[in-house]
């Protein structure tokens, strides 16, 4: 009796299987609908690099250089190497001279020989009457493309627990001084 209960398991097993390995098979593919953002801000952020002259408006400064630099110039090749750190006004608009609803605060490292990329880990402290709280960014920054995109890992206050994702655009740079970002947020993950 033993082994028709195995032979009946073991045929209804195979046949289970192969029911289901060919209907996944012959069944056309889903088509993933991609979410939609449940909040989407844009902000600008202007920073102005220390270069041992403008100490007056400076927002960024050089902390970490290897041998070869200073911390007044960027290194050398791509700027390898360089950690800035930095208090940037925010702005709606990209008026360096607008009133700031907050600042981008962090910092970024060169972190390639080759390639002129960064590394961003910064939060936007918001201090305006629309937002209150923080949002926290993080992620690589391959700067010679039109537009990046880096995660949103957190926030607080307004964006509490946010997530989503940041896609940045150089808005304007003069030489190595100042370079003033397009951030565009968009929220996948809100909870007020």
């Amino acid at each position: 009796m033993e082994p028709k209960i195995i032979l009946s398991a073991l045929f209804l097993f195979v046949l289970l299987f192969t029911s289901f390995s060919s209907s996944s098979a012959h069944s056309p593919k889903r088509l993933r609908v991609r979410p939609q953002p449940c909040k989407r801000l844009v902000f600008y952020f202007h920073d102005v690099i220390y270069n041992g002259k403008n100490s007056h408006n400076a927002t960024a400064a050089i902390v970490g250089a290897p041998s070869w630099g200073n911390r007044t110039i960027l290194a050398g090749k791509n700027h390898f190497g360089d950690l800035v750190v930095f208090d940037d006004p925010i702005t709606l608009d990209n008026n360096f001279h607008s009133t700031p609803v907050g600042r981008a605060q962090g910092f970024y490292l060169y972190d390639n020989k080759d390639i002129f990329t960064a590394w961003l880990g910064f939060s936007f402290v918001f201090n305006s009457t629309e937002h209150k709280g923080s949002l926290n960014f993080a992620g690589a920054d391959p700067l010679m493309n039109k537009t990046r995109d880096i995660s949103v890992v957190g926030g607080t206050g307004d964006f509490f627990m946010a997530r989503g994702i940041a896609t940045l655009m150089t808005d304007a740079f003069e030489g190595e001084v100042y370079f003033r970002l397009k951030v565009d947020v968009k929220l996948y993950e809100c909870w007020q």
